[in-house]
């Protein structure tokens, strides 16, 4: 992969169940190189080399029904991310594969989290993988 400008510099998802929402991404971001930077009563702030990038903020109404997409290191870890979602919580909403519609290189896996936000863990291979399920379509 070449080097991306950063455009996004960070997310904030309003959570309906702090502990249970922290359970959920503490176990799945952990695999993604992402920890627990920022604890707080009302939130948890996510990040990697002392950036907090992703944060959950209790309160009402929730965020539903967005979408993000974690940076992951290797297909080993969109693999760990999956497990420990669906294990802790997530609904899964598209296995680990290779989602063709996006390309042949794009190694990913989708899990819904509690509150009904697609929380996806993405592997940009430098050559088409052909070893993974070949997944068509958009979860």
């Amino acid at each position: 992969m070449t080097t991306r400008r950063v455009i996004v510099d960070h997310v904030l998802f309003v959570v309906s169940d702090l502990e249970a929402s922290r359970r959920f991404y503490t176990a799945a971001l952990a695999p993604l190189g992402l920890e627990e930077l920022h604890v707080q009563a009302d939130g948890v702030g996510y990040g990697a080399e002392g950036l907090d990038d992703f944060t959950i903020d209790v309160g009402e109404p929730p965020t539903t029904a967005a979408h993000v997409a974690f940076d992951a290191p290797d297909r080993r870890s969109v693999d760990a991310f999956f497990h420990a979602a669906v294990t802790n919580g997530g609904r899964e909403k598209g296995p680990p594969g290779v989602w063709t519609n996006y390309s042949d290189r794009y190694y990913a896996a989708f899990v819904s989290d509690r509150d009904g936000n697609n929380v996806e863990a993405v592997f940009h291979s430098q050559q088409p993988i052909t070893d993974a399920p070949q997944r068509p379509g958009v979860p």
